[in-house]
């Protein structure tokens, strides 16, 4: 009988703590996909984006998608040869039966002054091959960082096209033009992302969020895909059982670089760091109270997709660290 009660509560402890932390990950940041990584990036779901002037620290790892890891995914690669062993290990024991016999490890010292001899040789290359591999390291970890364009910079300047401008993320397909765009390094840009999607990608992000505000799914299904559509709508609803309803205003980007774009077969992706401010507040559906007021300013990465001939939706949304 104790035994049964004591598991009765255990389970029900579970069942409140979860809830308890469901509640907390919806009381934080509100806006749409706020606080956590969710959606697809295709066959990149698994992997970091490159930094970006915008983001430049990694953007957390997906926390829900409907992806499935695997070997190309993310998913822990074949171990593979250590270094040192092979080709180390047998000029290794070369050196050593050298050392024993006499001969040493070029044969022309022996017995303890070879060994030391190879020890200190073996070291040196060691170092040397330390040092190159490091070298190639940093190389390729060099971010592909594409131009941004600051608003709230002084650099930035009036932009015809309305209040956020007619090249809404700032020239990211190269289009700045000056010796600040000629020392921009390569973009990782597969597709060839211009202008009118640079537009796109602006707009979307302040219809997504409005939508949000306004709880309306059927502008948040046109503009993301069935995956997001569903996280929103869940989200959605959790706010409703709590008797909140997060209203969000005043969505401004204010910088935003292109991190890739590739192409999956019908498929282009493109994945932009995004700065930009919001007012955004959890409103208590019954009295119009404000529950809480969330952070005016927000860093995510985006990543859409569109296939052939159709227009940019919303694949993914990761937080940055």
């Amino acid at each position: 009988m104790m035994t049964t009660f004591s598991r009765g509560r255990r389970t029900a402890l579970a069942f409140g703590l979860a809830a308890l932390m469901a509640v907390a990950a919806t009381a934080g940041e509100a806006r749409p996909g706020g606080g956590s990584s969710m959606g697809s990036r295709g066959s990149k779901t698994f992997s970091a984006p490159p930094p970006t002037a915008t983001a430049p620290g990694a953007p957390a790892p997906m926390q829900r998608s409907m992806t499935q890891a695997g070997p190309q995914m993310g998913a822990p690669a074949a171990p593979q040869r250590r270094f040192g062993g092979g080709f180390f290990a047998g000029l290794l024991g070369a050196g050593l039966l050298g050392a024993l016999v006499g001969g040493g490890f070029f044969g022309g010292l022996g017995g303890i002054a070879s060994f030391l001899g190879l020890l200190l040789q073996i070291g040196l290359l060691v170092g040397v091959v330390m040092l190159v591999l490091r070298f190639f390291r940093r190389r390729q970890a060099e971010p592909a960082m594409a131009g941004a364009y600051n608003r709230s910079g002084p650099a930035a300047g009036p932009r015809p096209g309305g209040p956020l401008g007619g090249n809404p993320l700032g020239g990211l397909g190269g289009l700045g033009g000056g010796a600040a765009a000629q020392a921009r390094p390569a973009q990782r840009d597969e597709v060839g992302i211009g202008p009118q999607d640079f537009e796109a990608f602006e707009r979307t992000l302040g219809q997504v969020q409005l939508a949000y505000g306004a709880e309306d799914i059927g502008t948040l299904r046109r503009l993301t895909t069935p995956e997001m559509a569903s996280y929103f709508t869940e989200e959605l609803r959790a706010n409703t059982a709590r008797g909140l309803v997060n209203k969000i205003a005043d969505v401004k980007l204010q910088q935003g670089d292109l991190a890739e774009s590739w192409r999956e077969g019908p498929v282009d992706y493109a994945t932009v760091a995004m700065r930009y401010t919001l007012r955004d507040a959890l409103i208590e559906r019954a009295s119009g109270r404000v529950v809480e007021t969330n952070p005016p300013e927000a860093t995510e990465v985006w990543t859409f997709l569109r296939e052939r001939g159709g227009p940019w939706v919303v694949s993914a949304i990761q937080q940055t660290r």
